[in-house]
């Protein structure tokens, strides 16, 4: 199955100074339904990464290429990647404080691309390496600090892994997206925890948009209930999973009244119980962001093909200021 559009590399020199741009005079491009929010998002389709007012205006612009992961540190800090191998950390104002290069630390002879990564407590950053497979943990010099093996049935260096989190009881879990699996690794990089994400006897169907089919997942985060929130990529679709496997809650492809879902990417638990994902190759006539209620009633909705395309897996949303 070819990979998902979000997914294409693009050969692009990236100067990110020389490149910094503010908004389009000053006209609002995006669309939001309730309560507005501001928005920063990264599209590979349009090689932006980009900050939106809850005004739908563009704040700034920067120029990025293929992107899977995308943080929001304190002091208004970014992590993020302009590449498939290179991360970086600018500041409130944009200016780069630190990068990476996964093509370092024995990757200098070896594919590898990078689908996830994470600033954690204490400062180190956590770096998921699909085609060594394995998970690292970089000091401010980029020197390995920790590293565990993963596990991958079908080992490809573009689709060992999607987004990954380190929990707060010190494992990691992992999208694994040719599996079609999450796994949930020991510090010592022992399966502590396996859930196959199902097909629910459905054939599998290519392509990226609303048409395809699988189980491609993007995305798994463990919730406070102990429970999994699995964003399911080409399943098109979001499950909560418990410990012993059972689904709680399920938001479908057209559970959502004039809207369909395509690959589901990054999701998110809110505070208020609400659920919150991103919703990327659905096409302009679907919002790329949506809040949704445990009975699946739309919340808020946000859409900008203007600025963003039909390829923006990752976004963070923050409240009107």
């Amino acid at each position: 199955m070819p990979a998902p559009a979000c997914c294409r590399a693009l050969a692009v020199p990236l100067i990110i100074c020389s490149l910094l741009l503010g908004t389009t005079d000053g006209l609002a491009a995006a669309e939001q339904t309730g309560t507005p929010h501001r928005v920063i998002a990264g599209d590979d389709s349009t090689r932006t990464l980009a900050a939106l007012s809850p005004a739908g205006e563009v704040e700034w612009k920067l120029p990025v290429g293929p992107i899977h992961d995308l943080h929001l540190l304190p002091g208004g800090h970014m992590l993020y990647q302009d590449s498939w191998t290179h991360i970086v950390e600018v500041d409130a104002d944009r200016k780069v404080v630190w990068e990476y290069d996964a093509k370092t630390n024995g990757n200098e002879n070896r594919p590898v691309e990078v689908h996830a990564f994470q600033r954690l407590p204490g400062g180190l950053t956590m770096i998921v390496e699909s085609g060594p497979a394995r998970i690292i943990e970089v000091d401010a010099g980029g020197k390995i600090q920790n590293g565990i093996p993963l596990t991958v049935d079908a080992p490809s260096t573009h689709s060992d892994t999607r987004n990954a989190r380190k929990t707060a009881t010190g494992s990691y879990l992992v999208a694994h997206e040719r599996d079609g699996k999450v796994r949930e690794y020991d510090a010592k990089g022992s399966v502590i925890w396996e859930y196959e994400v199902p097909l629910f006897g459905r054939e599998r169907a290519g392509g990226h948009g609303p048409e395809a089919f699988g189980n491609q997942l993007y995305s798994a985060v463990r919730l406070d209930n102990g429970n999994t929130l699995i964003g399911t990529g080409n399943g098109h679709s979001v499950i909560e999973v418990t410990p012993g496997k059972e689904i709680v809650w399920q938001l479908e492809q057209h559970d959502l009244e004039g809207i369909t879902l395509a690959w589901v990417t990054q999701v998110e638990r809110l505070p208020n119980g609400n659920t919150r994902l991103v919703n990327c190759h659905a096409g302009p006539s679907n919002p790329q962001i949506i809040e949704v209620t445990p009975a699946k009633e739309i919340v808020w909705t946000f859409r900008d093909f203007d600025t963003f395309g039909n390829s923006m897996p990752v976004a963070v949303v923050l409240p009107a200021e």
